[in-house]
């Protein structure tokens, strides 16, 4: 069914004919051409979607109770029907978001396939049940169960990858889910029905319903769901906490951030210049874990200014699918209009622009920004205290290390960060005080083995890692007699 045009969910193993008449057209952000079209779920296509998952959890003889060595397998094989697609998935998600497609075919086109051959290699040598010795004298057999029904809801900005994030722990206990991608990102999904269709997973457990705001609200509240996993803003996630807390459903948030960056008196510019690129601005700024705040020892604020400056004034601004792009156009006009009208405030309150600050020229059509950085920054400006989701980076002096620390943890946010020094044990010194779930040393680089995400307004729960499993499973503990076997 692969095709531009598309007419149907992928529910229970099969295309189902949407309940409603209304589609999204997929529209190229590099070109703003239309490029596609794909139906918007309603709330009777979630209904299906969630008794579909519902089935195939409750099956006797279903995926919960196949064995972990059989689930891993199916898992491998969903992989390989991604492999075969791998390119073809970077170029949509490059054409819908602007990820420039050098990046996508990393992240979006073989990430998700990484992940999911993790967490199968992982199941298999993960024992769910364990036989302790009581202090009674009795023995407790202690289960891992698979939590049962999961809501999946996936934001646009990395589609396959953080869908990944969720799928592997899920799919590797047994868990059935229903996904809910943006409606910004409809073309990969349905890309991705078509891997689950050619793969091994059984009908039911893997089912996907894009839409906006409101379906996702539905899936969030519907009895049928056991557990959400979202990923998204703040102020969405805490709608989303508020419903599961009411109904005291469990829920994992992974969701913004405004991380710092922190260069060290001793880092070297010149050779660590491309690393901080790719963690403060990669994938044109839309990045929830980016160090957007560069903070710069005051000793040498303006060399710091200057090699940055240079640096990003030289990125290759383009099509998103030009191999050479290093910075695409925004997902959206709307999210265009909303770095713009940050870029407008941080102008307006009298902070200098060394580069950027408008619309490349040449680029007539397309939603682009030119990478911006503003200098002299003060930490408590609104350019440097809110999530702005584009490519542009505010540089703010600091006097001393716990200066620095203290900058940086002046956040509602506690998602990433960084830390740059040619002494690599002096850099993991000063990220162990850095307030936030992930860090990193003169890198940012998230791995399927460590666990991922936030403390404070960057959100709630792990994913990645052996901690990721924690999230899909129940535990139930049996208690036996103290004299049998």
């Amino acid at each position: 069914m692969s095709s531009n045009l598309y007419d149907g969910f992928y529910i229970d193993g099969a295309w189902s004919r949407p309940s409603s008449p209304e589609v999204v057209e997929v529209v190229s952000a590099s070109t703003e051409e239309l490029v596609g079209t794909a139906p918007v779920g309603a709330n009777g296509d979630i209904d299906a979607a969630v008794a579909a998952a519902r089935r195939a959890f409750d099956d006797p003889n279903g995926w919960q109770h196949w064995s972990r060595v059989a689930r891993a397998d199916a898992m491998e094989s969903l992989a390989d029907a991604l492999d075969s697609r791998s390119g073809e998935m970077a170029r949509r998600v490059a054409t819908q978001n602007g990820m420039p497609v050098s990046v996508a075919n990393g992240f979006e086109g073989a990430f998700p396939q990484t992940v999911l051959r993790y967490y199968a290699a992982l199941i298999r040598e993960t024992d769910l049940e364990e036989t302790r010795q009581g202090l009674l004298g009795g023995r407790i057999r202690v289960r891992r169960l698979p939590v049962g029904v999961v809501g999946a809801i996936v934001p646009w900005n990395f589609p396959q990858t953080l869908a990944a994030f969720k799928l592997g722990p899920a799919l590797a206990l047994g868990c059935t889910l229903v996904i809910k991608p943006s409606p910004e990102t409809v073309w990969d999904a349905h890309l991705f029905a078509e891997a689950v269709h050619e793969s091994s997973i059984p009908d039911g457990v893997i089912n996907i319903v894009p839409g906006g705001r409101e379906i996702g609200a539905h899936l969030v509240a519907h009895p049928g769901v056991d557990k959400i996993a979202f990923t998204g803003s703040t102020a969405a996630g805490r709608k989303v906490a508020q419903t599961c807390g009411r109904l005291l459903r469990p829920v994992t948030l992974e969701l913004g951030g405004k991380s710092a960056a922190i260069v060290l008196d001793d880092a070297d510019l010149n050779t660590q210049m491309r690393a901080m690129f790719d963690a403060t601005m990669i994938n044109n700024g839309q990045t929830c874990y980016l160090g957007t705040r560069v903070l710069a020892p005051r000793s040498r604020y303006d060399e710091v200014l200057d090699a940055l400056t240079t640096f990003v004034g030289e990125l290759q601004v383009g099509d998103a699918l030009d191999p050479g792009t290093e910075i695409g156009p925004l997902a959206s006009a709307g999210q265009r209009d909303r770095v713009e009208s940050y870029i407008e405030s941080g102008r307006d309150s009298g902070f200098t622009i060394t580069t950027g600050g408008g619309r490349p020229k040449g680029l007539d059509r397309g939603w682009f920004v030119e990478p911006t950085i503003f200098a002299n920054v003060d930490n408590t400006a609104s350019i440097a205290r809110d999530e702005i989701f584009g490519p542009v980076l505010v540089v703010i002096q600091y006097d001393d290390i716990d200066d620095a620390v203290a900058i940086a943890n002046d956040s509602e946010f506690g998602l990433g960060g960084s830390v740059w020094s040619t002494d690599a044990e002096r850099g993991e010194s000063v990220a162990r005080r850095i307030l936030t779930g992930t860090v990193g040393v003169n890198n940012f680089l998230s791995d399927p083995v460590a666990p991922f995400g936030g403390i404070k307004s960057s959100g709630i729960g792990r994913e990645l890692g052996p901690e990721g499993l924690v999230s899909y499973q129940n535990l139930q503990s049996i208690y036996l007699d103290g004299g049998g076997n």
